[in-house]
């Protein structure tokens, strides 16, 4: 069961189908929202999605002007579901391989990158590694700058080399 109500919720129709990669992105801005807030409940992922508030988003960011299908609406109420139940093993993962840097000191955005990209390769099986380490990259070049991406890669690319081909 979808932590997300189901599309579309009472609000004036918005321009188009939203793309998978804009649903992981989504994902990734509520993951952000619930970092910032200590609020990780699935009461939180509904909210995100209620009429006004998700509206209000569009006129603020062009990524909330498509609506997500109920696919993409269960696809980023998963993935947040994910993310929130399984964020302290996600941490250790992301702590093991960013090799000097401890969690406090990576930016909040990236954070939210690393564990929506680490959590869609251990708990979604939806994407190969490649391609979630890819959609991480790319959302995260929308946000942070070329040697935090680059970063992000790396802490993703060691984590699938050390945990998932070399379990």
């Amino acid at each position: 069961m979808s932590m997300c109500p189901a599309w579309p919720l009472k609000s004036k129709p918005m321009e188009g189908r939203m793309s998978r990669t804009a649903a992981r992105e989504v994902a990734v801005r509520l993951c952000y929202s619930a970092e910032l807030s200590g609020d990780w409940s699935p009461a939180r992922a509904v909210d995100f999605f209620e009429s006004e508030y998700y509206a209000t988003l569009c006129g603020e960011d062009d990524l909330f002007c498509k609506e997500p299908d109920a696919e993409q609406l269960a696809y980023i109420g998963t993935l947040f579901a994910a993310v929130a139940e399984h964020k302290d093993e996600t941490d250790g993962y992301i702590a093991k391989y960013a090799k000097g840097w401890t969690l406090p000191r990576i930016s909040r955005i990236s954070l939210a990158i690393l564990r929506c990209a680490v959590c869609e390769m251990l708990y979604l099986n939806d994407a190969t590694s490649a391609v979630a380490i890819n959609e991480a990259v790319e959302i995260a070049k929308h946000y942070e700058e070329p040697e935090t991406v680059s970063f992000i890669n790396g802490v993703l690319g060691s984590f699938v080399r050390g945990e998932l081909e070399n379990p």
